[in-house]
């Protein structure tokens, strides 16, 4: 699962659920290492990757596309908020609570 926070309309994914690019590694892990990085409005090398709300639709789209896929599974794919932090209805298919 990914752990995320969020703050000011920014989506953030912790660096340490994020996943790895790996020269030679799977396909479709590597499309989807790309397939994030694409859409995302910040990602440092070592740190964590930020998504406006402008691309949260589309971040939904993409992990439930992943999911439903059958070559990753849900663990790799749902986002983990905090209680604390109310899930967006456009990531609801996608979220759950930590």
């Amino acid at each position: 699962m990914r752990v995320v926070a969020l703050q000011d309309d920014i989506l953030c994914i912790h660096q340490d659920d994020l996943p790895p690019y790996k020269k030679g590694g799977s396909v479709v892990r590597n499309s989807y290492f790309w397939a994030l990085k694409s859409i995302a409005c910040y990602t440092p090398r070592q740190g964590d990757w930020e998504f406006d709300r402008v691309v949260w639709v589309a971040l939904g789209r993409m992990l439930m596309a992943f999911t439903t896929s059958g070559y990753l599974g849900s663990s790799e794919t749902t986002l983990e908020f905090p209680e604390a932090i109310t899930i967006p209805d456009s990531l609801r298919a996608v979220a759950t609570y930590l």
